[in-house]
């Protein structure tokens, strides 16, 4: 079943983003956009966590088959 679904590999993007500012990005200094670089970075990584999702979706077969058959079902090309 998890066979050619190598784009759900997308979906360990956030945590390793979230995971990743605790040792690297636990500082105050420097200030980016009038915030700490901690919250800066958990910023950046909320806003590309959609992304990732939508990476994984697209390039997974099922979700693909499945959204085909609901339009199909819905009468759209």
């Amino acid at each position: 079943m998890l066979t050619n679904r190598k784009s759900l590999w997308w979906l360990l993007g956030p945590p390793v983003v979230y995971l990743a500012a605790l040792p690297l990005a636990n500082r105050v200094e420097p200030i980016v956009l009038g915030l700490p670089f901690l919250m800066f970075w958990l910023v950046v990584a909320t806003l590309l966590s959609p992304l990732f999702v939508w990476l994984a979706a697209k390039g997974d077969p099922v979700w693909a088959a499945a959204r085909r058959a609901e339009r199909a079902q819905a009468g759209k090309p």
